[in-house]
């Protein structure tokens, strides 16, 4: 069976997540997570746009690659990393203009790799892009860890429940 993830664990996390340098500058923020999900959401502005007026395929692929990651830290015990191996991405439609928002799903987590899927609505639900993302598995490295030290913040509270 399964350990809890600790609601209060999450609550710290995602606040200090959506303070991420990378977030910040493509203005994405995590807005829910749980066992096996992640969602996010960016609302559309100029500088998510290539010189032509079409959203940059390299925004889909960043919250596609973030999604996915996501979706599979509350399935990973505390003291294993994760980073991406491969992240494909299938451009479906244009987005123009609005809040995207984003869902990942985690498929599998193994030993050695985890693998997740993501999809980018629009506001309206229209399914804009879809992909997955491979992650190798890190053995004795802790991501809450990482991000706190990274993030320069106070200890999160025990990623799961006793």
């Amino acid at each position: 069976m399964s350990k809890m993830v600790n609601p209060r664990h999450i609550e710290a996390l995602i606040p200090l997540l959506n303070r991420s340098p990378y977030f910040q500058l493509l203005s994405m923020r995590v807005c829910a997570l749980g066992k096996g999900f992640c969602r996010l959401e960016v609302d559309l502005e100029r500088k998510h746009f290539n010189p032509f007026g079409s959203v940059h395929g390299g925004l889909y692929a960043s919250l596609i690659d973030t999604a996915a990651y996501w979706a599979v830290y509350c399935d990973l015990p505390e003291e294993i990393g994760i980073t991406s191996l491969d992240v494909t991405v299938d451009f479906v439609a244009p987005a123009q203009k609005g809040r995207l928002v984003v869902e990942g799903k985690s498929i599998r987590c193994g030993k050695t790799v985890c693998l997740a899927l993501a999809s980018v609505n629009d506001q309206d639900g229209k399914l804009i892009a879809r992909g997955n993302s491979k992650m190798i598995v890190l053995a004795g490295r802790s991501i809450s860890a990482d991000v706190v030290s990274f993030l320069e913040s106070d200890p999160l509270p025990p990623k799961f429940l006793s």
